[in-house]
């Protein structure tokens, strides 16, 4: 059993991290910290929570894989550009150590270049959680972080094979075959219905595909993310993917936990993870001049660098396997730990902010824009329409079906997956592919002459910015946005914007419908 005193520490910290601006993921941190020290709980079956959490974080991300987007150079090109430039760099500060700090042994080149190729690994847990958290987790900036992380991934799944003294079992090679059960699996999943047989489903296969992977000498972690590619692009795979959603989030706390658990290393070590943690500063950097120079603009590299700022939890997994062949002091396990905490510590205000710094340097930064930019950052027309539905979901796509039959010609809708976009567009729904909380989006897409906009963007603080910026802009028309709280609807309506409560009003809508119904009934005897 999970110590309880740990539980409640884990949520009080969050708690005052959340309530400063903060992630409480970084209450998650240091309550891990405290709880090592203190020896607190037991680390094994924190670990085991840890390992389910990033196994169901990988299967999601399976669930939103698009394999045209891996094969773009813009992913995989800036994937190696930056594993080019990190891991010299990296090297040679670990290399030029003994030079600073007499206490600290010399390192040979080999094991150097190995801790350089694991640090330049970003934390696919704290970019998918940043992303999810600012709900942009179909935008183009965190598409292409995520492709690199995947990228990433692939490239320690080679390593560790590559470096274990065992190689994978000759029968790995039947796992070919595993996209011959993808009708059979789509077919299990529409049958799953909606409810904890569908949360079952999706966390058995997660499981399974785990356990199959690693008893074929394969990291675990690769299986979960194949399984869910499988399953990718199906009817039911968004509504499994939300399904998973917080019990993901919950043993994902586990994880961050679990760091603090490696302990802390003497005072020259923490010198050490002090200079690996300033290091992290460049790789928003590299990522981000990297991006540009693929013609993205600056917005979408900025936003991508930014997200990939932080050391991965991979890195003591190459250190652990160091550690137990004997070509590293297990001192420097709790010194990666330290440092890849602190690269989290840094990269969290940044995250949060990063809207606000790019509103104050955008002038700037535009400088550096290719004058040809990629074909998915192409301007957007939203023509003559008077009506604008921000964000296609079942909500944005009814308001926009409902709104089109009383003003035909004068609705366009505009939704971030590009995807998704086009096949709205086949459908003959008139819509635009662009991210509203963009500000050059918005700014471009001359919303000035419209009537009416309803925001309709799943996640709440997304909404209170995209609103806040169309008020400062001066936007003259009517603004309505969507809510599932009171103190939602609350801070809308202060905003000026007509909020509409999904819950409260659902009744409402429920009772209208049935009267309407019932209506048309007695009309029709008569």
């Amino acid at each position: 059993m999970v110590e309880p005193l740990l539980v409640l520490m884990a949520f009080a910290i969050g708690f005052i991290f959340r309530h400063l601006g903060m992630p409480p993921l970084l209450g998650y941190l240091l309550a891990g910290f405290v709880a090592g020290v203190a020896k607190l709980g037991e680390f094994e079956q924190i670990q085991l929570y840890a390992d389910l959490g990033v196994l169901l974080l990988l299967f999601t991300i399976g669930l939103k894989l698009n394999f045209k987007q891996l094969a773009a150079a813009k992913v995989w090109g800036t994937t190696l550009a930056h594993t080019l430039i990190v891991v010299p760099l990296t090297a040679l500060m670990l290399l030029s150590l003994p030079l600073f700090l007499s206490s600290v042994g010399a390192m040979d080149f080999q094991s150097a270049a190995m801790l350089g190729f694991a640090l330049s690994f970003s934390s696919t847990v704290f970019a998918v959680k940043i992303f999810d958290e600012r709900g942009e987790a179909s935008s183009l900036h965190a598409r292409i972080a995520i492709g690199i992380l995947v990228m990433q991934d692939l490239l320690a799944v080679l390593y560790l094979v590559g470096s274990a003294d065992y190689l994978p079992s000759p029968w790995a090679l039947c796992l070919l075959g595993l996209p011959l059960l993808r009708p059979l699996l789509q077919r299990l999943l529409e049958m799953a219905g909606h409810g904890e047989l569908l949360l079952l489903f999706g966390f058995g296969l997660a499981m399974g595909a785990g356990s199959l992977f690693e008893a074929l000498h394969l990291k675990a972690g690769l299986g979960a993310l194949c399984i869910g590619a499988l399953l990718a692009g199906g009817n039911k795979s968004n509504e499994l993917y939300k399904s998973l959603g917080p019990l993901k989030d919950l043993l994902l706390t586990a994880f961050f936990l679990s760091v603090g658990y490696y302990g802390l290393p003497s005072g020259d070590m923490i010198v050490v993870a002090l200079l690996l943690s300033a290091l992290v500063f460049l790789r928003p950097l590299i990522y981000f001049l990297v991006l540009v120079a693929f013609r993205l603009r600056v917005r979408t590299s900025l936003l991508a660098g930014v997200g990939l700022f932080t050391y991965s939890e991979f890195g003591l997994i190459v250190a652990a396997l160091a550690v137990q062949a004997g070509k590293l002091e297990p001192e420097w396990l709790t010194t990666l730990a330290v440092a890849m905490a602190l690269s989290l510590f840094i990269a969290a205000p940044f995250n949060t902010r990063i809207h606000s710094l790019y509103a104050r340097f955008a002038s700037r930064l535009q400088k550096l824009e290719s004058q040809q930019l990629h074909a998915e950052e192409k301007q957007v027309d939203l023509g003559a329409a008077e009506i604008v539905v921000f964000g296609m979901g079942r909500i944005g796509s009814g308001a926009y079906e409902f709104l089109n039959q009383r003003y035909p010609g004068l609705v366009v809708g505009v939704e971030e997956d590009a995807d998704k976009a086009n096949r709205l567009l086949q459908q003959g729904v008139k819509c635009c592919q662009g991210d509203v909380s963009d500000r050059d989006f918005l700014e471009r897409a001359k919303l000035g002459g419209r009537r009416l906009i309803l925001v309709c963007l799943s996640n709440h603080s997304e909404n209170v910015q995209v609103v806040k910026f169309l008020n400062k802009v001066g936007f003259s028309g009517k603004l309505a946005a969507i809510s599932r709280f009171p103190d939602h609807e609350l801070e809308l309506r202060e905003l000026g914007c007509v909020s509409f409560n999904l819950y409260a009003e659902a009744g409402h809508g429920f009772a209208e419908h049935v009267l309407e119904e019932l209506g048309e009934c007695q009309t029709s005897v008569r």
